[in-house]
């Protein structure tokens, strides 16, 4: 049985993955987790080794974000898209597509967050081009680096929620 506290991971319909985690922490600091520069580069990707070396964000439907890591060995790595809707501090959606795509096509990522008794809700939905781009995420380890980041996202969270 999964605790509040797990990535929880479903295929919905024949295009889409829905992932939730409940977070100890406000909505609207898991909302500046993820629009703020210098909290996202904190906690964003979490394999070990990589560091996010940009992060431009942006806060407005039309807008183009960037972000890019590196690793030790100097390995990159790129995604960028639209700002579709911004709707401060429930919903974010856009567009994402990696410079080397892993998957065909692009995803349309949608994050709501929602807050109960001081504790946020998070529900990411991605919406792949085709159902092979789907399965070829579901077989992939995206999960277990979700699982790390959102782990490093709670920690940041709890650290920065104390006075």
């Amino acid at each position: 049985m999964n605790s509040p506290r797990t990535l929880k991971v479903t295929a919905q319909g024949d295009r889409e993955i829905v992932m939730t985690r409940v977070f100890d922490a406000p909505r609207t600091l898991v909302w500046d987790a993820f629009t703020k520069p210098e909290l996202l580069k904190r906690w964003l990707f979490g394999p070990p080794g990589w560091e996010m070396v940009v992060c431009q964000l942006a806060h407005k439907p039309g807008d183009r974000y960037r972000y890019e890591w590196r690793n030790a060995d100097g390995t990159e790595m790129g995604l960028g898209g639209v700002i579709r809707e911004y709707l401060p501090p429930e919903r974010l959606v856009g567009s994402e597509k990696f410079d080397q795509p892993w998957y065909p096509g692009e995803a349309l990522v949608t994050i709501v967050l929602t807050e109960q008794g001081g504790q946020t809700t998070l529900t990411q939905t991605l919406r792949y081009e085709s159902p092979a781009a789907r399965d070829m995420v579901l077989k992939s380890p995206m999960q277990g680096g979700v699982a790390v980041s959102y782990d490093r996202l709670e920690n940041m969270l709890v650290a920065t929620a104390r006075p």
